[in-house]
C-alpha cells in the first residue's frame, strides 16, 4: 500500500530485540501510540504502527479493539468468526451493519504524533464465504461489491480498506510536507 510513496519502511524484523507489547489500552489510538513509542523510544526511529479492529453496531461496537481476542486469550480467526455469528444468530439481516476501524500512528524520536483513520463500512453475513485475506473478512459482506472481504483480489482490497484508507491520509500527509 505504501508501494510509490518516497516512503521507505522497515520491520520489526530487523529488530529482533525488542519487547513484546501488550495492547492494554482501552481504544484503538491508546494501543497504536503504545506500540510506536515503545519500539521509537528502543530504536530511536521514526514508527508507523497500527491498531484495528471490527464494530459490529449491534453488538454495541463490540468486538472492538477486543478483536482479535473476542473468543477468548487462546484464540484464532476461525473461532473469533464462529463467536460473532453465535452471538449474532437471532440478528435480522437489516442490523447487521459493522465496520473495520483503523488507526495509524506515526511516531516520531522526539514524542511527536500525528494519527490517520480509516473506517470501512460493511455488513456481517450469516455465514463464512471466501479464503483470501484474515481475521473477520469472510464474514464482513461489502455490499457494494456483492461479496465479503475474503472474496475480494487482493489489489482491490489494498485499495478501499480501512488501512488502506488509513496509509491514504498518511501519504497525502507526506505530500503536503
Amino acid at each position: 500500500m505504501i508501494k510509490g510513496s518516497e516512503i521507505h519502511l522497515k520491520s520489526l524484523m530487523d529488530y529482533p530485540d525488542l519487547p513484546d507489547i501488550m495492547e492494554d489500552g482501552n481504544s484503538y489510538l491508546e494501543n497504536a501510540l503504545k506500540k510506536a513509542r515503545v519500539v521509537s523510544e528502543c530504536t530511536g526511529e521514526t514508527v508507523l504502527a497500527d491498531d484495528s479492529g471490527l464494530e459490529v453496531e449491534a453488538l454495541g461496537g463490540a468486538p472492538g479493539i477486543h478483536s482479535a481476542r473476542y473468543a477468548g486469550e487462546d484464540t484464532d480467526d476461525e473461532k473469533n468468526i464462529q463467536k460473532l455469528l453465535d452471538d449474532m444468530k437471532n440478528i435480522a439481516s437489516e442490523n447487521r451493519g459493522a465496520k473495520f476501524r483503523c488507526i495509524l500512528v506515526l511516531y516520531s524520536a522526539d514524542g511527536r504524533y500525528e494519527t490517520f483513520e480509516g473506517c470501512w463500512k460493511g455488513r456481517i453475513a450469516e455465514k463464512p464465504v471466501g479464503r483470501s485475506g484474515f481475521g473477520y473478512d469472510p464474514v464482513f459482506f461489502l455490499p457494494g461489491e456483492k461479496m465479503t472481504a475474503a472474496e475480494l483480489p487482493p489489489e482491490v482490497k489494498n485499495r478501499i480498506s480501512h488501512r488502506a484508507q488509513a496509509i491514504a491520509k498518511l501519504k497525502e500527509s507526506f505530500l503536503k510536507r
